[in-house]
């Protein structure tokens, strides 16, 4: 079931979505060489606390930390540990969302760490051009496979794998909701987007196969051929006027 929020429901997730964006700026800023995933978490995790929000992927469906931080050639998911300490030339995606009155927030995006390759520069810059490029397709009247044929279209233009096994989705009251959003798909295809849509669109390319494999400890997905992976993702609502990205300033 897809549910349309009124303007009170967009007011309260863009509250959510500007803790998130306030977090991510932050990581951003601490991401460096020698810095290890779990210190990355626990600031994330406390920055959220102070602003009286809670984490919100922390124990969904037994997710152990508060932070999703993937490196180099994991796509999403990546477990902190106090055992991955980040070194120049990492490029580092990081996910968030937050859970406050009763809402959701989400959001992602990859950095680079020190000298990152031509290569790896390529795949960040086009990834979240991507992301922009579906965010404008979040109009009353397009279609969803609008969104997604936004997004495959400019991966195909620079040979980048589009992921298959993790796809965009509805966000409100709860983290996941319907509809299901993939970054690839048919022009003037799918639902009907209308006003109170409320979306986390977020491509994730790799640099060689679309293919993933999860790892043992049951959540980091990996490239199948370990090439580097992009993810960026922000929550958007569609108004009469055009997306409003809750995650950005």
């Amino acid at each position: 079931m897809i549910f349309l929020k009124n303007n009170d429901e967009i007011n309260k997730l863009r509250a959510c979505n500007l803790i998130v964006l306030e977090v991510l700026d932050t990581l951003e800023s601490l991401i460096k060489e020698g810095i290890s995933t779990y210190e990355l978490d626990k600031y994330a995790e406390e920055m959220t606390i102070k602003k009286g929000a809670q984490p919100a992927f922390k124990g969904y469906r037994g997710f152990p930390a508060s932070l999703c931080i993937s490196l180099n050639d994991e796509v999403v998911h990546g477990i902190p540990s106090k055992k991955r300490i980040i070194k120049s030339g990492d490029i580092v995606s990081i996910d968030y969302g937050v859970y406050l009155h009763g809402y959701y927030g989400d959001s992602a995006r990859t950095v680079g760490v020190g000298n990152i390759s031509d290569e790896a520069k390529k795949l960040i810059r086009v990834t979240r051009e991507a992301l922009d490029l579906g965010i404008e397709q979040c109009r009353v009247g397009n279609r969803l496979g609008d969104i997604s044929f936004a997004i495959e279209s400019h991966a195909k233009k620079y040979t980048f794998g589009v992921v298959r096994d993790f796809v965009g989705h509805g966000i409100g009251r709860n983290l996941h909701e319907d509809p299901q959003i993939p970054n690839y798909g048919a022009a003037h295809s799918g639902l009907l987007l209308q006003k109170g849509m409320v979306f986390a669109i977020e491509p994730m390319f790799n640099l060689g196969t679309e293919k993933v494999c999860i790892q043992e400890d049951e959540w980091t997905a990996v490239t199948l051929d370990h090439s580097i992976s992009a993810h960026f993702e922000h929550s958007v609502a569609i108004l009469d006027k055009g997306p409003f990205i809750l995650s950005k300033l």
